[in-house]
């Protein structure tokens, strides 16, 4: 009698759980979908192109309504098939067109942050409105003089991030004199935010990454053993 009622336990604690998970699901997608409403940034990886949308929670033939902002259509051409938006599974927003197809999917990949993929094209990002414009808004406070260091305090090259734009987002750098050779051969001409990191561009496209240790330094990823570091001047 006891096993019979151990495996009768069992099963209904099995059953309770299998029960239990779609409404699991269904949860988590309501949250994601009540968490989009708002304005959005959809853009290029590198938000050298960008288009607002403003998600709403009216439902519509084929999902929820949305507005694209004028202009979309010139800056990302294929915006012109999106009219409506849904969440698919349990982490998927899906833009979609007309017939309830997908014109891109993009999934949450850091907080606030969802990246999708388009074939033949490549990745664009989706993000809260305020903060991208927030992220733009801190390259402001990185204008002026830096110093290229080693980990051990030796500096290497002395550089100016200046805000003169030379393409959407991208501003013009200058190294001073007497630079190490190894920054000389880099030789970057431009520098942007991207995503929290600071990016120097070489004329060839090779890109050094920073990320920020406090307001004052920013450190080249991937790490080393001997890393680099820019110091505010």
């Amino acid at each position: 009698m006891r096993s019979w009622l151990s495996r009768q336990a069992c099963l209904l604690a099995l059953a309770t759980v299998t029960l239990s998970a779609p409404y699991a699901a269904a949860q988590d997608a309501r949250s994601l979908a009540k968490e989009m409403i708002g304005e959005w940034e959809l853009s290029t990886a590198g938000r050298d192109k960008t288009c607002v949308i403003t998600l709403k929670g009216d439902a519509g033939p084929q999902g929820s309504k949305l507005e694209l902002d004028k202009g979309c259509s010139v800056t990302l051409p294929f915006t012109k098939s999106i009219v409506a938006w849904s969440v698919k599974g349990l982490d998927i927003v899906r833009l979609q067109d007309a017939a309830g197809q997908s014109v891109i999917d993009v999934t949450e990949v850091e907080s606030g942050i969802f990246e999708g993929l388009r074939q033949g094209e490549g990745v664009y990002l989706l993000q809260n409105l305020a903060a991208a414009r927030a992220l733009s808004k801190s390259a402001d406070q990185l204008i002026g003089d830096w110093a290229m260091v080693r980990g051990s305090g030796k500096s290497i090259c002395g550089l100016t991030l200046t805000n003169t734009e030379t393409s959407p987002e991208n501003f013009a750098v200058f190294l001073k004199p007497r630079c190490d050779p190894m920054v000389t051969a880099f030789a970057p001409t431009l520098w942007r935010i991207e995503r929290g990191e600071l990016l120097l561009r070489s004329a060839k496209g090779e890109v050094w990454r920073f990320e920020a240790d406090d307001n004052a330094q920013w450190r080249r990823v991937p790490d080393s053993a001997d890393p680099l570091i820019l110091m505010r001047q």
